[in-house]
């Protein structure tokens, strides 16, 4: 639990490593202050990368960022099946669309899109390396009132060393890991790092508080590890 904790932390402060100097969440981002949406609608992510479950790690993880940012998310397995009976589950129909039926049919303020660009795994070389994008658009007036493109290397070596057969053994065991790694936290921590300067929602104690705190580019790149 320590040790995910850490990891957690340290790629959230990564991420703000790439922040722009003397950018605010309210400079960033004013139109999420100036809308205060409450109710968010999680759509199903867009994948345009080579993992083809990369469209289900990425929707049941991302309503816990949200939510622990202070907004109420819809829950996943009630709008899946909605949206499903609805024949509204490509995302792809609706992202330049009217969002309007959203809100009228869910009661969402925000509809969160992902797109997923590419989703790489390097077994010789133990990482990695997503690239995703997060565009939150008002059910109201279809506006874009979050943005972020993200690009993260998580490195999935056990860290061990050595040399001669041992260089050789170390290789085929991060290669191992990387073959067999659970793809489920990897896509926590890119959702948690990347929307961690998601301006604070009506449950939290930080609500039209933190428009001064610091905001992170809409271009990132974020280091990790498993």
């Amino acid at each position: 639990m320590k040790k995910s904790l850490l990891i957690t932390i340290t790629a959230i402060f990564a991420a703000f490593m790439f922040a722009s100097c003397g950018t605010t969440k309210i400079a960033a981002f004013p139109k999420m202050y100036e809308e205060a949406p409450h109710v968010m609608l999680v759509m199903p992510p867009i994948n345009n990368s080579n993992n083809v479950e990369a469209k289900d790690f990425f929707y049941t993880t991302m309503s816990v960022p949200v939510a622990e940012a202070g907004y109420y998310v819809l829950p996943p397995a009630m709008t899946m099946a909605t949206l499903q009976r609805e024949s509204a589950y490509d995302s792809e129909m609706f992202i330049e669309g009217d969002l309007k039926k959203f809100g009228t049919l869910f009661g969402a303020d925000v509809a969160i899109f992902t797109v997923i660009k590419s989703w790489e795994k390097s077994v010789i070389g133990s990482k990695i390396v997503i690239q995703i994008e997060y565009i939150f658009k008002s059910t109201k007036t279809n506006e874009v009132l979050y943005h972020r493109d993200a690009k993260i290397t998580c490195d999935t070596s056990t860290g061990a060393s050595g040399n001669g057969w041992g260089a050789l053994i170390v290789l085929a065991a991060d290669a191992l890991k990387t073959a067999i790694t659970d793809y489920v936290p990897i896509a926590v921590k890119c959702n948690e790092a990347s929307l961690s300067d998601l301006p604070a929602g009506k449950y939290s104690p930080n609500y039209q508080k933190d428009g001064e705190d610091s905001a992170m580019d809409t271009k990132i790149s974020i280091s990790t590890s498993r």
